[in-house]
């Protein structure tokens, strides 16, 4: 069975883009609306299209005109995958000219290419930029649409709940003015959501619906990916014929449109059949293809999943090297797109333009209301005179009554607001330590590897024979493959909000086991006092901090202090957790080593801790490093 990380990798997302009219030169007009007509389908006739309008508005100097006609470009432009281009259209669009309609039609396709270049807080920028306009206008279909985008930045960061929150918003309104393609875009978008809660079946029941609704249209590269959707849940469900005839018909549709970020992904999903099915050369040509397409693209979401596939089929082929090597890459890549992006930022950035967005709602309320009540005030002193009093009197009861009623919905309001705030900051806070968490993943690997290559070399002092050196090297590799495993441990335990301390003793154990192997002629010890409590939990952070300073004092010994027994020592003293890791070996003096990235490593995470470590050694008299860690 696939796992759910990769099945999400599989899927594709697209978004239907606004469109603003001009009436300045109907010739103009026309190339236009029928360049908009033809470019899902036929997106080079439409560029040729588009800039034969271009000319004519620039040889009768139409600014407005020319503005429509680039951001008309940048649409079809992102549609083939080309986002810088397709940005830099619309931005010259934006330079020429403050029509509300093609401002916001600008900012929507400007944020559509940046939340799939991965600059998610940019993205979501753009697009209240842009709903800011319609709601203004009140124009019902363009807020459908932007609510539809910013649902896919959340659902980009991981906030299913904002996600699907926002896909709901825009399938009623479309159902409202039965909105065909803004339908298909919301049941494929709302899809990929229940694929995330593991509910394949109504994913698989919502991606044929989008898939219909395409067909109905034409749309060829909706086609596209609407057939890549429904072949990534029949992958999931291991339904591969299924999947592999999906895929293919979807990489067929994407070479008649030359759709680089769609081939990119087309041709993932076929490698990874392949790569189900062990044809590993023919996976290895479908990712070397998709990596090239998604280069070219510049799709951030495509280059990353195409190197996770790398390192996944390398790692079937048994070669460990280099799928760490990728496995790396990817790392890399994925923390550079997440420094661009900071999910707080982005819930502060929305609570603002909604905040702001009430108060002029409020203002404009107060206003109407006064208005009204001085043309009654004026009315009734003329007709009724006395009457007139007591009438006023009643209405300002009963607009007494109605501002009471307002402020209690307000005060609602506001707790639900601080409710979700509170939501917001815990998911904030789980997500800084994940991204720590994964920061140490490079140093965890390096710290195994050079234990392995301690191993190798501890070989040559034995004379042992070949059975048991065969029987060693085993071992040793056995241990590397165990590096493959920590690494994905450490991804597992990015995803847990808490490490309790049974979680730590498996973890250790395991390591100790592992060291047993790849070791001659010591001994290890591993114990756990009575008073523990078992059921304390670290946050994420803390748990890997403790575990890594463990993990380097135990290879310290091992590499180091010619120790012959290594014990490790957990015992509980009141309301402090107390780690402690000793050796027989030789011991050293701190004033007579040069500290390195092993000691200094253990001290900066014990800072992190908040623990206290101390590292108490002698020449000869062997080493014990313990860590204080106040619990509550």
């Amino acid at each position: 069975m696939m796992t759910q990380f990769r099945i999400l990798y599989v899927l594709l997302f697209f978004t239907i883009y606004t469109f603003a009219q001009v009436k300045e030169d109907k010739s103009i007009d026309d190339l236009n609306v029928k360049a908009l007509k033809i470019y899902p389908s036929n997106s080079r006739e439409a560029i040729q299209l588009l800039e034969k309008a271009e000319k004519i508005a620039k040889s009768k100097n139409l600014q407005l005109s020319l503005a429509y006609t680039y951001n008309n470009k940048g649409i079809v432009t992102r549609v083939i995958g080309d986002y810088p281009k397709a940005i830099e259209y619309s931005k010259k669009a934006l330079s020429l000219t403050k029509d509300a309609l093609i401002v916001a039609s600008s900012q929507n396709n400007i944020g559509a290419c940046q939340r799939n270049m991965g600059l998610y807080e940019a993205s979501l920028k753009s697009f209240l930029t842009a709903l800011k306009i319609y709601d203004a206008k009140k124009d019902f279909l363009n807020q459908a649409i932007i609510n539809n985008n910013l649902g896919l930045v959340y659902k980009s960061l991981g906030v299913v709940e904002k996600a699907k929150s926002y896909h709901q918003k825009a399938i009623e309104a479309y159902q409202k003015i039965n909105h065909k393609k803004g339908l298909s875009e919301a049941y494929n978008n709302l899809a990929i959501v229940y694929v995330e809660e593991n509910n394949l079946e109504q994913a698989l029941s919502y991606f044929k619906k989008s898939l219909d609704f395409e067909i109905q249209l034409n749309d060829k590269r909706g086609m596209a990916e609407s057939l890549n959707n429904v072949g990534g849940v029949y992958y999931y469900l291991e339904q591969t014929d299924s999947a592999f005839i999906y895929f293919n018909k979807a990489l067929k549709t994407e070479y008649s449109i030359q759709n680089f970020a769609g081939l990119a992904s087309s041709y993932n999903n076929i490698g990874d059949v392949h790569l189900y099915k062990e044809n590993y050369v023919a996976a290895k040509k479908c990712f070397d293809s998709a990596f090239y397409y998604a280069k070219k693209s510049k799709s951030a979401f495509d280059i990353e999943n195409t190197l996770n596939y790398y390192a996944l089929l390398y790692e079937a082929k048994n070669d460990y090297k280099m799928a760490s090597e990728f496995y790396k890459k990817k790392g890399v890549f994925h923390d550079s797109i997440q420094k661009l992006s900071n999910v707080k930022q982005l819930q502060e950035l929305e609570t603002k333009y909604q905040t702001a967005k009430k108060d002029t709602e409020i203002a404009q309320n107060r206003a109407d209301l006064a208005e009204k009540e001085l043309k009654l005030k004026k009315k009734n002193t003329m007709i009724f005179g006395s009457l007139g009093f007591a009438f006023v009197l009643g209405l300002l009861g009963y607009l007494l009554y109605n501002q009471q009623k307002i402020k209690n919905s307000q005060l609602i309001k506001e707790a639900e607001l601080k409710e979700a705030l509170v939501k917001i900051e815990t998911q904030n806070k789980l997500q800084e330590q994940r991204l720590q968490i994964s920061r140490d993943l490079h140093d965890n690997i390096g710290s195994q590897l050079t234990f392995i290559i301690s191993s190798i070399d501890n070989l040559k002092y034995f004379d042992i024979a070949k059975e048991k050196l065969v029987s060693k090297f085993d071992d040793i590799s056995g241990f590397t493959k165990n590096t493959i495993t920590e690494l994905r441990d450490t991804i597992w335990a990015m995803n847990k909000s808490a490490i309790s301390v049974e979680d730590l003793q498996i973890r250790i154990t395991n390591f100790i086991d592992q060291a047993k192997l790849a070791t001659q002629g010591i001994s290890f010890d591993f114990s756990i006092e009575k008073n523990v409590n078992a059921s304390h939990e670290f946050s994420s952070l803390e748990g890997m901090n403790i575990y890594r300073i463990i993990q380097e004092a135990v290879n310290n010994a091992i590499k180091y202090a010619n120790a012959t027994q290594i014990k490790i020592l957990l015992h509980q003293e009141e309301n402090k957790m107390i780690f402690s890791i000793s050796d027989n070996g030789i011991g050293f003096s701190e004033t007579e080593i040069e500290l390195g990235n092993g000691l200094n490593n253990m001290k900066k995470r014990a800072l992190e801790l908040k623990a206290n470590l101390k590292i108490n050694t002698e020449k000869g008299n062997g080493t014990i490093v313990t860590i204080v860690k106040e619990i509550g």
